[in-house]
């Protein structure tokens, strides 16, 4: 079947050479049964594209589902996959069969995979690997065969950076990566997608198809489209119910774009006057926090002169706790805040600085390495799961071991509890 008969059979409009591609592809690894992995941002067509790949596939006569893994909450989602025996948890009143068993043979979709939490990415790898899965509150192992085609708008690789995808499982998904290009990234299909929705439109609501001048065509293409086709065919729709004219003006056409999203061009960071002012209160803080510890590393470093060399410490002494706030913020920038904090800064500091206004005569204070704890400084773990099971491990010293106590104050169920527990091997 050729790449144009594909397009007319599953409705897909454009030529841009990305979309092309990823559709080369899609038609190669149907015919294998590869696990495959859809990247691309919201509203391109992620599911489209798994559609395709099953529909060429040996498996096209046997079942096809898709499971949003976003749209189920946490407590279920095991349950909806790998189904459960009856009894295994409040309001389970019957067995249940899973999705990957009622489409054994067939294909199932994943979309938003990274949404999936961590211990059903754990059940799902040993699906992909041996074939086999077990429902909730059973031992018996079941077998099961079916193709996984897994979709997500979020860089899973970033995630596994950050500890919430297990790395393991994103290498088995992404055998066959295809990634479906952003409408902004195939500009030349813009105004082929938008005629062919305002011709549908006009059928349906029996109006005339709406025309777009030589102005609003480019205010069309330059557009951002943070909501891809999904977006297009909103406007579409939107232009062909509630326009009183056919003719769309440039004027008319922005009435319905966000002004927000109009213009595509990059905004920049400093003000044109070349200020050093950033554009949101976020870089702010980055770049508060990296000078902070820019002083804080200079201050240590003072430290250990001052105790590899003890004559160094005259001079240090003659420092008072005002001078070392105003070399630390030189820029005036946090002066105010610190000062508010008056006693703090002053305790902090007090012990390395001796101020020495007291007497002309007295000598200085010779600074040893037995006056000053020995500081190593250790980065503090980011990481979500070592977080978590930090909080776990408080909240059951805080009552005693009480499963029931410690789920309440964590704000979760006792059976998750029991299940973080079991997650990250916490010994009550």
């Amino acid at each position: 079947m050729d790449l144009q008969s594909i397009k007319n059979r599953f409705g897909i409009i454009g030529n841009a050479p990305a979309l092309n591609h990823a559709l080369n592809t899609a038609v190669q690894v149907a015919a294998t049964d590869l696990t495959v992995l859809i990247v691309g941002e919201s509203g391109v067509g992620k599911e489209v594209f798994s559609q395709i790949i099953h529909a060429l596939s040996s498996r096209k006569h046997n079942p096809f589902i898709a499971v949003n893994c976003g749209a189920i909450p946490e407590g279920t989602i095991d349950s909806e996959l790998f189904g459960h025996e009856k009894g295994a948890f409040t309001g389970a009143v019957d067995s249940r069969k899973g999705y990957f068993e009622t489409v054994s043979g067939g294909t199932i979709f994943l979309d938003e995979i990274g949404e999936m939490p961590l211990g059903t990415q754990a059940r799902l790898l040993r699906v992909l690997e041996t074939g086999e899965f077990i429902r909730v509150g059973s031992s018996k192992v079941q077998k099961t065969d079916v193709r996984v085609i897994a979709a997500t708008n979020r860089e899973l690789l970033e995630f596994t950076q950050k500890g919430r995808f297990r790395e393991d499982l994103y290498y088995r998904l992404s055998t066959v990566p295809i990634r479906v290009p952003s409408l902004r990234d195939r500009k030349e299909d813009v105004l082929l997608l938008f005629r062919k929705f305002v011709v549908d439109f006009s059928e349906r609501y029996k109006t005339a198809p709406v025309q777009l001048d030589e102005e609003a065509k480019q205010i069309l293409i330059n557009y951002r489209w943070q909501g891809n086709v999904r977006e297009l065919k909103n406007i579409a729709e939107q232009i062909s119910v509630l326009s009183t004219n056919p003719q769309i003006s440039a004027t008319v056409l922005k009435n319905f774009l966000p002004e927000k999203n109009r213009n595509s061009l990059p905004v920049l960071a400093n003000h044109p006057t070349g200020s050093n002012d950033f554009s949101n209160e976020r870089e702010i803080l980055y770049k508060l926090f990296f000078d902070m510890k820019k002083d804080v590393t200079e201050l240590k470093k003072m430290f250990l002169e001052i105790l590899q060399n003890p004559t160094l410490a005259g001079s240090a002494a003659n420092f008072t706790r005002d001078s070392i706030l105003n070399d630390f913020h030189s820029n005036g920038e946090l002066t105010n805040s610190i000062n508010s904090n008056n006693s703090n800064a002053s305790s902090a500091i007090q012990p390395a600085y001796i101020n020495q206004t007291s007497s002309p005569n007295s000598q200085p204070m010779i600074i040893t390495e037995d006056s000053i704890h020995h500081h190593e400084e250790i980065e503090e773990s980011l990481n979500i799961m070592d977080k978590e099971k930090e909080l776990i491990v408080k909240a059951l010293k805080k009552h005693k071991g009480k499963r029931r106590d410690a789920s309440l104050d964590l704000g979760i169920s006792e059976r998750t509890l029991y299940r973080k527990l079991k997650e990250y091997d916490i010994d009550e």
